[in-house]
């Protein structure tokens, strides 16, 4: 595979080729904290010359909490079209009994609540209840209780549900993320946990196909029928966003300031042997790189 990807210098340069994005969200668009004006300037602009926005993101949060979260982070909603979440992708797997009906929860209840809101797009849904592990056919998982212990304080509780054969719905395949300056662990830190401990995670969001096809959906639900050759993805993420985009067959725009700052040496924009050195290094092969979306 050749690492070999264009450096651009603004989305502007190159967006002109497609018809739509599929854009990142955390470390492309804001920082979980803020907006980075840049970027919703890019995007507007984007969307001003008759493209198509959808956000798509690994949050295990429902759609309509994505786009609550994101007016008060300051992106404002001309800044793109819809929105595809890893959570509403998990949800539909849930409610057709992907894991069973009885769930042990991990995650933030103020926070994550939402995932068990009815689903309208499921025919004869079944119906979920929250146990205690004891009593648990599955384990729905939208996050560590706390995000900055390490994934082996669930070791034990790992342990017990892999002998009882249980299977790990993870919301967001993310393994890390940046809040601000604060680095956290998410959802997918504990499924790869689980894995790797022999029990069985089923994944919904990038890099995985589901997301993608609901991604498709909302864009086809816009009135337009755009072919995979004229959207471009955008992200952060090596083993999200642009491994993802790969096994779609679509076109990637890596955003090398986010998660890999530090290894592409990006201030204003990526130093091009660091680059190079660090795509061939995780056998990424992104269509353009920049240092930050605008």
């Amino acid at each position: 595979m050749d690492p070999m990807t264009q450096i651009i210098t603004a989305l502007s340069e190159v967006s002109d080729r497609y018809q739509a994005l599929f854009v990142d969200l955390w470390g492309c668009v804001h920082n979980g904290i803020t907006a980075f004006p840049d970027a919703v300037a890019a995007l507007q602009g984007y969307r001003a010359r008759g493209g198509k926005v959808v956000l798509v993101t690994n949050s295990p949060k429902p759609r309509a909490g994505v786009a609550s979260q994101l007016s008060q982070f300051g992106v404002p909603a001309d800044a793109y079209d819809t929105i595809a979440t890893s959570g509403d992708s998990a949800r539909s797997a849930m409610f057709t009994g992907a894991v069973g009906n009885k769930v042990y929860f991990m995650g933030e209840w103020q926070r994550d609540a939402g995932f068990f809101e009815p689903l309208h797009v499921i025919h004869d849904p079944v119906e979920i209840t929250r146990t205690p592990l004891a009593e648990a056919q599955g384990i729905v998982c939208c996050g560590p209780f706390d995000t900055m212990a390490d994934p082996d304080v669930n070791r034990a509780d790992f342990l017990y549900a892999k002998q009882k054969g249980m299977k790990l719905l993870c919301a967001n395949p993310d393994i890390i993320v940046d809040r601000g300056e604060t680095r956290e662990w998410c959802a997918g830190a504990l499924a790869r946990l689980y894995t790797e401990m022999g029990g069985e995670s089923l994944y919904f969001g990038k890099p995985h196909p589901p997301i993608y096809d609901l991604a498709r959906r909302r864009l086809a639900e816009l009135g337009s029928d755009i072919a995979d050759g004229d959207i471009l993805a955008i992200g952060d993420g090596p083993h999200t966003d642009i491994v993802g985009a790969m096994g779609e067959g679509i076109d990637s725009l890596f955003i090398t300031g986010g998660l890999a700052a530090a290894e592409t040496k990006t201030s204003v924009q990526p130093d091009p042997a660091a680059l190079a050195a660090y795509l061939k290094q995780e056998q990424s092969a992104p269509s353009y790189s920049i240092g930050f979306l605008r």
